[in-house]
């Protein structure tokens, strides 16, 4: 089991940055790569950034457009993800996700079900 708990979410104004954090606990030995969704107010749950933990390869949705950058600390048990330049349309509930090497559906940590464990999400709004 992997336990993922978020931080960092907030209100803020439109440019503002923010920093979202990820901090995951147990059986982290066996994760192969974490992941950032998003989910607005009756929308389905989007897809933002991805990394391996195994050379820290990234990927990213289109919509980011350089706004956002995803890393992670040295012992690889917390993750980050700084939003720049934030905009209306930022705003929802942001998730972290934990892929496990076990996992066979894993290619670019894209899709919902590339991942194993889910943290209960941190909100983030946008005032324009």
């Amino acid at each position: 089991q992997v336990q993922l708990v978020e931080s960092g979410g907030g209100l803020v104004q439109v440019g503002d940055s923010l920093r979202l954090s990820c901090a995951a606990s147990g059986r982290t030995v066996t994760t192969y790569a974490l992941g950032w969704f998003r989910q607005a107010p009756g929308k389905e749950r989007e897809f933002v950034a991805s990394l391996r933990l195994a050379g820290a390869g990234t990927y990213y949705a289109d919509f980011v457009k350089g706004r956002f950058t995803i890393s992670r600390d040295n012992t690889k048990t917390t993750l980050y993800l700084q939003m720049n330049n934030l905009e209306p349309e930022d705003t929802a509930v942001y998730y972290c996700a934990s892929s496990q090497y076990a996992n066979t559906y894993f290619y670019n940590g894209s899709s919902l079900r590339e991942y194993d464990y889910w943290g209960q999400g941190t909100q983030v709004t946008v005032s324009s």
